[in-house]
């Protein structure tokens, strides 16, 4: 019974797993590029943060509508993994210690959008009518 329901349901639960990780992940560039959003002020010009905002703010949009999803996962996740080496790991051993395990969820969830692609509902889809990668 439960089998059934999650194989028919697959679609639509990535579709919900996609949106939310492009949604929050968009979040994340906003408090860098804009300083709101509880971050002060928006990242200075050309700066480690500063590039990583607008990784964010446009990979997770792209991430968000579907467009490119795998060229964005992809990309997401090789800053998420530097995040961690640079940013995290010197702090302490363990994830939760060093508070790099949100890049490491990220990163995880960047490596499922890799592998699933888009999905049925995106805007490549409907746009270019295929997955283009």
């Amino acid at each position: 019974m439960f089998n059934a329901f999650f194989k028919k349901s697959h679609d639509a639960f990535y579709i919900i797993f996609r949106i939310v990780i492009g949604l929050f992940f968009m979040q994340h560039g906003i408090q860098k590029v804009f300083g709101v959003l509880n971050f002060g002020a928006p990242a200075p010009l050309f700066t480690l943060m500063w590039a990583a905002g607008y990784i964010e703010l446009i990979a997770g949009l792209m991430i968000l509508f579907g467009f490119f999803t795998r060229i964005a996962a992809f990309v997401s996740g090789i800053e998420m993994a530097v995040a961690y080496v640079y940013a995290h790991a010197p702090q302490a051993m363990h994830p939760v210690l060093n508070g790099g395990e949100l890049a490491l969820l990220y990163f995880a969830s960047f490596l499922i959008i890799i592998s699933h692609g888009a999905g049925k509902f995106s805007l490549e889809k409907a746009i270019l009518k295929r997955e283009i990668f």
